[in-house]
């Protein structure tokens, strides 16, 4: 096969894997920009929790628009797209004038984030042999730990000293890694092999509902719902849930930064487990393990307390996303699964825009950080029922 149409895995998920951890620098600094612009703008814990649930609107959106694009235009293409998207978003966003030209600038930023990891996963998922795919799909989510290291990095040595708007405008950098994608990076086979088995908008639709998917389909989105809930209303608010425990904006970066290391050994774990164990138990196991370390994060009066569990919260929880991206792409066939892909993780987007409003009003409302962690926690143990009870292995299964 010629250029055009082989990659090797290695290469593959290097091209891909540097997208996604550029998407993840943008979601991660996101976080640190919010506590530093309260600060900057006098903004209101409502208005805190705004930025980050906007930003989910708009993934949710793009989730589900570039999902339905992917599989009419091809899995390249909307990668593309999506990654000049919230590129060129966030470093404009760093001109902002007002706090609604950023809402509308995040809403649209979302809209590239949201779209650009579910066509990645699919791509990558497509793109490699059966008895590598899980393994694979994990070590490509495992560049998101690098994006949030790269956005702890520059919000700890950049914003103190030269402003929120200067690490956005960095942000935009990944904008110029577009040129490389398009020469380097090759469309799906599976998608070039079964264009023309292409069905209409409604018929992709209707077909992720029909009878032979809807078990799957009901609990992927409960999944991504429990998931993407409890991850933006825990880590949107990291650093300033660490301020509010009495903690200095510049302590509480550092403190996340130790925290976000932890996010690579729960990767390479999963992925080493994953095609071992099967995606059920790592998901499964690693849930659990995120419940556990949440509500030890929430109750935790003391830094040692508050490291610990946090540090467990990072590598269990971005262990089970690397599972969740793995898995999704597998319950579906070639020709609707872009579409299957982006609806879960569009109605998975619906949580991240709760998640982070939820804590902003119970923080207001004076509510315990504790009891708030605990809604996370029982959250999380519906995602973990949703796959015991409904979900599917498919371990070394062969997906059409």
């Amino acid at each position: 096969m010629n250029r055009e149409t082989s990659i090797s895995k290695r290469k593959l998920i290097a091209i891909s894997g540097f997208s996604w951890m550029f998407d993840a620098m943008d979601v991660g600094i996101l976080s640190f920009i919010i506590a530093a612009l309260q600060k900057d703008w006098n903004i209101s814990l409502k208005q805190m929790s705004w930025i980050g649930s906007v930003n989910s609107i708009g993934m949710a959106v793009g989730a589900l628009l570039f999902g339905m694009l992917a599989d009419r235009m091809g899995r390249k293409a909307v990668f593309m797209f999506t990654l000049v998207l919230f590129s060129v978003g966030s470093g404009l966003s760093a001109f902002a004038p007002t706090l609604t030209i950023f809402l509308i600038l995040r809403f649209l930023i979302g809209m590239g984030l949201g779209g650009e990891l579910p066509v990645a996963s699919t791509l990558v998922s497509e793109s490699v042999p059966v008895n590598e795919r899980g393994k694979t799909v994990v070590l490509l989510e495992s560049f998101w730990a690098g994006g949030w290291l790269l956005a702890a990095l520059i919000s700890y040595f950049v914003i103190p000293k030269f402003g929120w708007q200067t690490a956005l405008i960095i942000t935009a950098l990944p904008a110029f890694y577009v040129l490389y994608l398009r020469r380097n990076l090759p469309d799906s086979p599976r998608f070039h092999v079964d264009q023309a088995q292409k069905l209409s908008v409604i018929g992709r639709l209707g077909s992720v509902w029909s009878k032979p998917y809807v078990r799957q389909t009901v609990m992927l989105w409960v999944l991504w719902f429990c998931v993407v809930f409890s991850y933006y209303g825990m880590f949107l608010w990291l650093p300033s849930v660490m301020v509010m425990k009495g903690f200095s904006l510049i302590k509480s970066f550092q403190y996340v930064l130790i925290m976000t290391i932890a996010q690579l050994p729960g990767y390479f774990t999963a992925a080493w487990l994953i095609e071992r164990a099967g995606r059920k138990f790592v998901l499964i196991t690693y849930l659990i393990g995120t419940t556990v370390s949440a509500y030890f994060f929430g109750s935790a009066d003391s830094l040692v307390a508050l490291m610990l569990s946090g540090i467990f919260l990072s590598f269990f929880n971005l262990g089970a996303w690397g599972a969740l991206y793995a898995y999704t792409p597998e319950q579906y066939p070639t020709e609707i699964r872009g579409t299957g892909v982006g609806m879960a993780t569009a109605f998975g987007r619906i949580g991240g825009i709760l998640g982070p409003l939820l804590v902003g009003y119970l923080v207001s409302q004076k509510t315990s950080i504790n009891t708030i962690f605990v809604i996370f926690c029982i959250t999380i143990i519906v995602g973990v029922l949703a796959v015991l009870l409904f979900g599917k292995e498919t371990k070394q299964k062969e997906v059409g």
